[in-house]
């Protein structure tokens, strides 16, 4: 059974930094894109930040350019989001994904992962 298990959130101030990760389980991704999504209270989750098998290629929401970074390290099986200068318009519940497709890289797309986790929550307060 394939797993993505997000852990990391937390409840911050503005300014802090926090480090998610994404580790999975039953099957390995090394040649596989994974992204970042989140959701925040009542609004539609939305794209964050992806990265190719490789790591070569990152994509990021404009929102979050220059503040957070996508890694992956490949011997953990784990994909990182490092997210500094933290606001409170970054509280939501951020969800890992993962492409099924061999060397895919859907950046932004939703539809283009195939395998999700349950979500950490992120919570920033003013």
């Amino acid at each position: 059974q394939v797993q993505l298990l997000e852990s990391g959130g937390g409840l911050v101030q503005a300014g802090d930094s926090l480090r998610l990760s994404c580790a999975a389980s039953g099957r390995t991704f090394s040649n596989n894109a994974m992204a970042w999504f989140r959701q925040g209270p009542g609004k539609e989750r939305e794209f964050v930040a992806a990265i190719n098998w490789s790591g070569s290629r990152t994509d990021y929401a404009d929102s979050v350019k220059g503040r957070f970074t996508i890694s992956r390290d490949y011997a953990k099986k784990i994909v990182y989001l490092q997210m500094n200068t933290l606001k409170p318009e970054d509280t939501a519940v951020y969800f890992c994904a993962a492409d099924g497709a061999y060397r895919g890289f859907p950046g932004a797309f939703e539809n283009g992962y195939d395998y999700w986790g349950q979500g950490t929550q992120v919570t920033v307060s003013s």
